[in-house]
């Protein structure tokens, strides 16, 4: 039952946590907060922000989101179910509360809407691939 929970909810309540400030509060926007730095060998130097780094693990969690697409089977009705319940979380949240509305929100929602559609379109293909349609040769 575990596998049917959608993986997509992991960034939308580490977003809500974040934004609730229960990980400490700061100035200003906290997905612009600098993470770590490393120097190029260019000179130049590559700052990875909160924000970078949620989108990163959304991005993670989308590949899984389309690996579990793959199952069949009434267990993956239910994660779809659920899958587009996060999506319609993620885009009341984006048009209602004043601090989802951010370019990482907006990426998180597009990833859950991806994660919604890749499901059901990844479960009607293999599905067309499961009936046969009589008169076939060997």
């Amino acid at each position: 039952m575990l596998t049917n929970v959608p993986l997509m909810a992991v960034p939308l309540i580490v977003y809500n946590v974040v934004l609730a400030g229960l990980l400490g509060t700061t100035t200003g926007s906290p997905w612009d907060d600098q993470i770590w730095s490393v120097g190029m060998i260019s000179g130049a130097e590559w700052v990875m922000t909160l924000g970078d780094l949620m989108i990163t693990l959304g991005l993670v969690l989308l590949f899984f989101e389309i690996l579990k697409a793959t199952r069949i089977g009434v267990n993956s009705i239910v994660d779809h179910l659920l899958s587009t319940l996060i999506f319609v979380v993620f885009l009341v949240e984006f048009l209602l509360v004043d601090g989802a509305a951010t370019a990482v929100f907006f990426i998180l929602l597009v990833m859950s809407l991806i994660d919604v559609l890749a499901g059901f379109s990844v479960s009607i293909r293999s599905a067309t691939r499961d009936v046969s349609l009589g008169g076939g040769s060997f």
